[in-house]
């Protein structure tokens, strides 16, 4: 009795061919597990609109139910009221759009310096955390854990009441501390020369985008150059005379683009010049002093993370501390704090809406407050004020993904 073999034969040309969607009918549509995915995603984003839209059109009607409509023809009236702080030409007569525009200025201002004081303060706090000195250490302890645990809302408040009774008071008998007659300090604020830009002013701002793309390329070159021959070169001074040095001979030599104009103090109230609120001061100064806490311990745990041999290998080539810290610890560090970093950044950011308990009147103050109560326009005024802050956040977000994806290691 022969046994025969059947031979099964594959198709040539690798793998099976897929079978087609629709091979086994209606079902076999659904049970493909890329479809369902796709199908899934549009029936939610279907849902999300949908429930958008429902919600919307409950608003329209609830306010024409009120005898109200929904606009935003408001921003083109006069605001009709006063701004303490303006950066920027401002009067009562000037339209809500302009006065939002104001209150969004003294956000950025108060975001941009406090930033940068957060980082320079967290920075030192960090470094005196990790101290060997005992007393140092423990200092920086202390402020740390009593600063994490107050609420920042007291921190303003606190800040505020120290500024306004630390500066001198003119109505009380004080005067104004001058400096070189150009810039004058009180507890009415710190009144400074107020640029004013003129025909050719455009070719400063060019020379300051110039300065800036070189300094880029400096850096750059420098960082080459370390990493083929080992050999660092100074880029911190020479970028710093560029940034500085070029918008101010293009000034010189243009002569009448920009002018300053010099405050002038009076009897109570300083005249000319451009006045920056003791509200600002103590809003920007108790925001960093908050946030830098956080930043420390960010920062601190940024440098524990790298490892014990990077801080040996340092110490044998000769590297003092510090240096070691600056060339080597840090860099490593901020791939690791920089994250954490952004989420406090934003914080800051955010906390600033805290202004209106001391009458700084930014985003929350302006469109938020008196334009609000004004108008009546509940609904346009938080969509303007959470649509601001969330353009605020996104912006930061994207400077510092930038940066950090800038410093990240890559693979090769």
């Amino acid at each position: 009795m022969t046994q025969q073999s059947v031979a099964i034969s594959a198709p040539s040309g690798g793998a099976p061919p897929r079978p087609s969607l629709f091979e086994n009918g209606l079902a076999g549509f659904f049970r493909n597990r890329e479809v369902r995915g796709v199908l899934y995603q549009v029936i939610t984003i279907a849902i999300l609109f949908a429930s958008f839209a429902w919600m919307g059109n409950n608003v329209v009607n609830n306010l024409s139910a009120l005898g109200k409509d929904f606009s935003f023809a408001f921003l083109g009236d006069p605001a009709n009221y006063d701004i303490n702080q303006r950066p920027i030409p401002y009067t009562s007569q000037s339209t809500n759009a302009r006065a939002m525009a104001v209150g969004i200025i003294n956000t950025a201002l108060v975001a941009a310096l406090g930033i940068v004081l957060t980082t320079i303060m967290g920075l030192f706090v960090a470094i005196a955390r990790l101290s060997p000195n005992w007393l140092l250490s423990r200092i920086a302890y202390v402020y740390i854990e009593y600063v994490r645990n107050v609420p920042v809302l007291l921190h303003i408040l606190l800040v505020y009441g120290v500024v306004i009774n630390v500066f001198p008071d003119p109505r009380g008998g004080g005067s104004w501390v001058s400096f070189f007659d150009v810039a004058f300090l009180s507890n009415r604020g710190l009144a400074i020369p107020k640029p004013i830009p003129h025909q050719g002013f455009e070719w400063v701002v060019v020379a300051f985008v110039v300065a800036c793309v070189a300094a880029y390329v400096i850096r750059r070159r420098a960082r080459r150059r370390q990493t083929l021959t080992g050999e660092q070169t100074m880029v911190f001074l020479p970028s710093l005379a560029l940034i500085v040095g070029l918008p101010l001979v293009a000034v010189l030599v243009l002569n009448d683009a920009v002018n300053l104009e010099i405050p002038e103090i009076g009897r109570f109230n300083v005249r000319g010049g451009l006045i920056l609120k003791p509200e600002y001061f103590a809003l920007t100064l108790s925001l960093s002093l908050y946030t830098s806490a956080f930043v420390a311990e960010v920062i601190r745990a940024g440098i524990l993370s790298v490892s014990k041999g990077q801080k040996e290998a340092a110490g044998a080539l000769g590297f003092g501390r510090m240096r070691a810290l600056r060339l080597i610890i840090l860099p490593q560090a901020l791939r690791v704090a920089i994250p954490p970093m952004t989420n406090q950044y934003l914080n800051l950011t955010k906390n600033s809406s805290l202004a209106i308990a001391i009458g700084y009147q930014d985003i929350v103050g302006t469109i938020g407050g008196i334009t609000l109560n004004q108008t009546g326009r509940e609904i346009e005024c938080m969509i303007l004020v959470l649509s601001l802050y969330l353009a605020f956040s996104l912006f930061i977000s994207f400077i510092l993904n930038i940066y950090n994806r800038s410093i990240a290691l890559v693979e090769r």
